[in-house]
């Protein structure tokens, strides 16, 4: 990004004098706010993850020098931000894939490195978890501000610029969020200047990627979220892994990111790559024994296995309700085994408690990530009965713990946010927020889930459907299988490739 004239341009398209004005003065926000200190310097280092490293041998960037020295050789870092779940869980698929490839992952969370960075993104995830929130609680919110901001397309178009101008701020498709979005990562340089500036960077939100190259790292790849074409997710000066071909497509011309409609001059293609899904190694490379176990337990008339997750933000309490009370007579009749994953939210288990007063025989509990992994790894093979509540208290393992369940269960009941990419067979509840509708519409067109459930009653259908027929189950499995064998579930591999020019063997299934 360059400024020309007063105006900032983004691949050759300049935004409003106006709007490059206003993406200056956030950033200057920013800066009064929290005090940022232009040539600070940052000293970094690297620990064990105590979380990740015994799965991925991840080793925690950290700040100062109580650990050890960054060895960029052979190393890839992963850098991601809390902001729910999927960053990190698409830092995880990056992880995985690079250590399957032979590299040594580093992982760089700019929220746990204490300066500008956990200022900043702290005051914005702040603000992104309440209108989420209220989202979920309000429907006229959802419908007349929180849609048209994520997806950039107005209800009511009066209505609409004032909400999103004056309240939540620009819609994120447009470019002009873009800038204002770079500016603020800006912020970030010093911290990515401290790192060696040829060192492969995986990131899987625009926000690392924005910073990585504001601060002279050259070797750059973002690993894009979502199926909905956003400006606010390009970093020019960075290569993009992009996970469908529509997506691509959008990207490539950036299509609506302007809001008078005007063709805008398009991404280089040495700039974008359709790369698949961000999956993790383990759940690619054994794609086909899972899903015939799947197949073998159906025959078998097995209870149906459902994995029923709670995002990152803890939104959706009135569908899980719903959907657990509606399995408790089907777990009664040894029909359906429900799996039930709260991630890290310890409220909502004590939630939880309350609605389940009456079944607590039924419920078996999973607090630690040995138990989870010993749980797993034994129905892997053997049978499994009742409601199983999983809960942890660190972020990894509530992420990673979905998963490593998606393997031994037969159906993932989700919103269709990033675990929409993922290869089980998927019930889609309604999204949270309108970029989120065409994750489903990806996921239900590849054949591995449903069509979005738009309300509770569809979602309890799709339930019953896959619980008491087998046509479902075996299109899920086989559409899974086939994609895997044209490379729909190797992006992250993919993106690996991109910033370390390594290419990805895959050894013959056995």
């Amino acid at each position: 990004m360059r400024l020309e004239n007063g105006r900032f341009v983004v691949y050759g398209n300049a935004i409003a004098a106006s709007h490059s004005k206003k993406a200056t003065k956030w950033q200057e926000m920013f800066v009064n706010k929290f005090g940022y200190d232009p040539d600070e310097k940052y000293t970094l280092s690297v620990q064990e993850n105590e979380y990740l490293g015994p799965i991925f041998g991840v080793k925690n960037i950290v700040r100062g020098d109580q650990g050890a020295p960054i060895d960029p050789e052979n190393a890839v870092i992963c850098s991601t931000i809390r902001m729910g779940f999927g960053h990190y869980r698409i830092a995880m698929a990056g992880a995985s894939c690079a250590r399957a490839m032979g590299f040594n992952p580093y992982w760089l969370d700019l929220l746990a490195i204490p300066g500008i960075t956990t200022d900043v993104i702290n005051w914005c995830n702040t603000w992104y978890s309440r209108w989420s929130r209220l989202s979920q609680r309000s429907g006229l919110f959802n419908k007349y501000v929180w849609e048209p901001v994520t997806t950039g397309e107005p209800t009511l178009p009066g209505l609409y610029w004032f909400l999103n101008t004056w309240i939540v701020g620009w819609p994120w498709r447009f470019l002009k969020t873009n800038v204002k979005d770079y500016k603020m990562s800006e912020l970030f340089r010093n911290l990515h200047e401290a790192l060696p500036s040829d060192m492969p960077v995986l990131t899987s939100h625009m926000w690392n990627c924005m910073g990585a190259v504001a601060g002279g790292m050259t070797n750059v790849v973002d690993m894009m979220f979502d199926n909905w074409p956003m400006a606010f997710q390009l970093t020019e000066g960075a290569k993009h892994g992009v996970q469908s071909p529509s997506g691509y497509y959008g990207f490539r011309t950036m299509r609506g990111f302007d809001e008078s409609g005007k063709v805008m001059n398009p991404v280089p293609p040495d700039a974008l790559f359709y790369v698949g899904h961000h999956v993790d190694h383990e759940l690619v490379e054994n794609i086909e024994v899972d899903c015939a176990a799947r197949l073998r337990r159906m025959k078998d008339n097995e209870p149906r296995r459902f994995l029923i997750t709670m995002g990152g933000a803890g939104a959706q309490k009135e569908l899980f309700k719903a959907v657990i009370e509606h399995c408790i007579p089907l777990i009664q009749r040894d029909q359906v085994s429900l799996f039930v994953n709260l991630g890290d939210h310890k409220t909502n288990w004590d939630w939880l408690q309350a609605e389940l007063a009456e079944h607590q025989d039924l419920i078996q509990t999973h607090f630690t990530w040995e138990d989870t992994q010993a749980f797993a790894d034994e129905i892997r093979t053997g049978p499994a009965h009742g409601l199983h509540v999983f809960l942890h208290d660190n972020i990894f393992h509530a992420v990673y713990a979905t998963n490593y369940l998606m393997r031994v269960v037969d159906v993932m009941i989700t919103k269709p946010s990033e675990l929409a990419f993922y290869p089980v067979p998927k019930i889609f509840n309604e999204r949270v927020g309108g970029h989120e509708m065409w994750g489903a519409i990806r996921g239900a067109e590849l054949g591995d889930g449903t069509v979005e459930a738009r309300s509770i009653p569809h979602t309890l259908q799709a339930i019953d459907l896959l619980t008491q027929n087998h046509d479902l189950m075996e299109l899920f499995c086989g559409c899974i299988v086939k994609n895997k064998s044209i490379g729909i579930y190797d992006g992250a591999y993919r993106c690996v490739e991109l910033a370390t020019g390594t290419k990805f063997e895959r050894q013959p299934a056995g």
